[in-house]
């Protein structure tokens, strides 16, 4: 169906991004390919050693996942800060990045994970790294007659650990910015691997590279961790907007990304570092506090 109509189609799985912007008129399809009955597509799953979701896996089917609990604490951390409970309930994950919104939160986790997503259409089946699927505002790697089938999270190795978080003018609200951070330490306790992504703070999700470069083989301590946000910060390119400030963007992107790669260590078993206290203000502050 979606080859006999070309871009005049869209799927529907969940809709939770596709009907607002139908509402808005923001988006027009001719035709909408509803995939909710094709069977054997809600799973979420290790398997082959990764963790295997389906198209039609729900937001709510991650955080009741014992599998995602105890080994993917940070699609755990990423589910539960999307929308409410009303769209984790219909919201799928495929969805959340197919849709290719900067201000979706899986994008990001997806990047910092190094996930591949599985492509199928007429002329068959494809992979394609998360790294590579974002191209631009609402423009991912999918040709129009493809549906993304599959997520596929490689299984972390030990002494991993990962972590989500993201500022929010008011619950479910979309992110004034957020940082997805995942680390694996070496037998010394330094950074073997890391993968860093930025939410909402440019045209697409954002893979900090130069982050991710200066703390490869680094020991993961405080001033580390700070100099790493502060480059993460300078990889954010935001615009201005009723959610604040270029300059304010990029301060909160460093003061999440100090606190996610404080998180994600202590989950990988590596550090003696706090967990961050959540963000607080008072009437006359106007950056948030590290």
């Amino acid at each position: 169906m979606l080859d006999e109509h070309g871009g005049e189609a869209k799927v529907l799985a969940g809709g939770q991004s596709l009907i607002p912007m139908l509402k808005l008129r923001l988006a027009q399809p001719a035709v909408l390919v509803d995939i909710n009955r094709i069977p054997g597509l809600a799973y979420v799953e290790e398997r082959d050693g990764a963790l295997r979701i389906g198209a039609l896996a729900r937001e709510a089917d991650l955080e009741s996942s014992a599998v995602v609990r105890q080994r993917y604490p940070i699609l755990l951390d990423t589910a539960a800060v999307v929308a409410d409970p009303i769209v984790r309930n219909s919201a799928t994950i495929c969805g959340n990045v197919a849709h290719g919104d900067p201000g979706n939160d899986h994008p990001a986790t997806m990047i910092a994970l190094d996930a591949a997503f599985v492509a199928r259409g007429p002329r068959g089946e494809r992979r394609v790294p998360a790294r590579e699927f974002f191209l631009g505002l609402f423009s991912t790697a999918l040709d129009p007659d493809e549906i993304l089938t599959e997520i596929i999270v490689p299984r972390p190795s030990e002494r991993s650990g990962g972590a989500y978080l993201k500022l929010e003018r008011k619950v479910g609200d979309y992110a004034t910015a957020g940082v997805a951070v995942q680390v694996t330490l070496d037998s010394s306790g330094g950074c073997a691997s890391v993968g860093i992504g930025l939410t909402n703070v440019g045209p697409t999700a954002i893979q900090a590279v130069g982050a991710e470069a200066f703390l490869r083989n680094k020991p993961l301590d405080a001033g580390t961790i700070s100099q790493a946000a502060e480059i993460a910060a300078g990889e954010a390119d935001p615009v201005e907007d009723r959610r604040g400030s270029i300059q304010y963007k990029r301060d909160v992107v460093r003061v999440l990304a100090t606190r996610a790669l404080r998180l994600a260590t202590t989950r990988a078993g590596g550090s003696s570092i706090p967990t961050p206290l959540p963000f607080t203000y008072s009437p006359t502050q106007t950056t948030p506090r590290s």
